[in-house]
């Protein structure tokens, strides 16, 4: 005789080994190494620097009306 299988078992195996494979996949299409994330916050902080280090100084700001 064969071998006895709880149906809801497998149902439910089976739902849990999609589930992390469809996250396998996101990780890969959507995650970010924590090196790449310092290296893009760096970078955003030395723009930003920069910009306001050739920020004129003494004219007033236009009032956006």
């Amino acid at each position: 005789m064969g071998e006895l299988v709880n149906l809801r078992q497998r149902r439910k195996q089976r739902a849990r080994a999609d589930k992390e494979q469809r996250a396998a996949e996101n990780r890969i299409l959507h995650g970010r190494s924590k090196a790449e994330r310092m290296r893009d916050e760096s970078d955003r902080l030395q723009t930003t620097a920069q910009l306001d280090g050739h920020r004129l100084t003494g004219r007033p700001e236009r009032d956006p009306k």
